[in-house]
C-alpha cells in the first residue's frame, strides 16, 4: 500500500489544527454541525446530479483505492516478463497456458492465454489496446467525478455563508450576537474551500495518478507479451522493456 494520500490529509488538516491552536481559538469554532451537513451533502448531491447514478457508484467504489492503492514496480513486470519469455523460448508458446494459471493480473493472464490459443498478434494488440482504454477510461472518470466536486465545494460553502448572513441581517436588533453569528457564517466558506483542496482535488488527482501508472504497467505487459509470441530474445526484451520506463522508476524498484 502507497500511504501517501493518507501522509498528506493527515499533515495538511495537522497544519490547520496547528493553526487554530496557535492563534488561541479553539477547533470546536469550526466543527458546527450544520454548515459541514450542507457542504458535503449538497457537494455530494450536486457531483451526483452532474453525472449519472452509474458513475457516481463506480467513482465511491474506486474511493478505497485512493488511500489503499498499491503501485506496481516496473522492474517487477518486466523480470516476470523476461522471465516468460525465457519458458517460450524453451519450451515454446504453449507453454505459457500453463504459466497463465500462476498469474494474479487478469490483463497478463488473459494475454498469455491469447497467445497459447495462437491469436494472431494483430488481433492480439487490437484486443489488448481496446481493454487498456476500456479500463483507463473508467478509472479516469471516477477521478474526473472527484475533481468536479472539488470545483462544486467552494461555491457550496459560499452559499451557505450567504445562507447564515442572511439569517445574521435577522437579528440586526441583537448587536451582542453579531459577532458569533459572523463567524459562525464564514465557517461554510471554510469547509467549502477545505473540503475542495483537502479531500476532493487530492483524491481526484490520487485516483487519475493511480490510473496513469496502471496504464503504464498495463503498455508494458502488452507489448512485452506480443514480443514474446514474436520470438524476442530474453535479454533484449529486457533491454526494450526497460528503456520505456523512466530511469527513476527502475531505480526506486530495483
Amino acid at each position: 500500500m502507497d500511504p501517501a494520500t493518507i501522509i498528506g490529509l493527515l499533515v495538511a488538516f495537522g497544519a490547520l489544527f496547528a493553526m487554530i491552536t496557535l492563534e488561541g481559538s479553539s477547533i470546536t469554532a469550526i466543527l458546527l454541525p450544520a454548515p459541514i451537513i450542507l457542504v458535503f451533502g449538497a457537494t455530494i448531491a450536486v457531483g451526483i446530479a452532474g453525472a449519472t447514478i452509474k458513475d457516481a457508484i463506480s467513482a465511491f467504489k474506486a474511493l478505497p483505492s485512493a488511500f489503499m492503492g498499491k503501485t506496481s514496480k516496473p522492474q517487477n513486470t518486466i523480470d516476470l516478463l523476461v522471465s516468460l519469455a525465457e519458458k517460450a523460448r524453451t519450451d515454446g508458446l504453449l507453454s505459457l497456458e500453463q504459466e497463465a494459471e500462476g498469474v494474479d493480473d487478469p490483463f497478463l493472464k488473459g494475454a498469455l492465454q491469447n497467445v497459447a490459443d495462437g491469436t494472431d498478434g494483430e488481433e492480439l494488440r487490437i484486443l489488448l489496446e481496446d481493454e487498456l482504454a476500456t479500463k483507463a477510461k473508467s478509472q479516469r472518470n471516477a477521478a474526473k467525478y472527484f475533481t468536479t466536486m472539488g470545483g462544486y465545494a467552494p461555491t457550496v460553502g459560499i452559499i451557505g455563508t450567504v445562507v447564515s448572513l442572511t439569517h445574521v441581517l435577522e437579528n440586526l436588533s441583537t448587536p451582542d450576537h453579531l459577532g458569533p453569528m459572523i463567524a459562525a457564517a464564514f465557517v461554510a466558506t471554510l469547509w467549502g474551500l477545505l473540503s475542495a483542496n483537502f479531500i476532493w482535488l487530492p483524491i481526484g488527482s490520487r485516483l487519475r495518478r493511480l490510473s496513469d501508472l496502471d496504464v503504464d504497467r498495463m503498455t508494458l505487459t502488452m507489448e512485452g507479451v506480443l514480443a514474446i509470441q514474436s520470438g524476442s530474445q530474453p535479454r533484449l526484451l529486457g533491454e526494450r522493456l526497460r528503456a520505456m520506463v523512466p530511469a527513476d522508476q527502475l531505480a526506486k524498484a530495483a
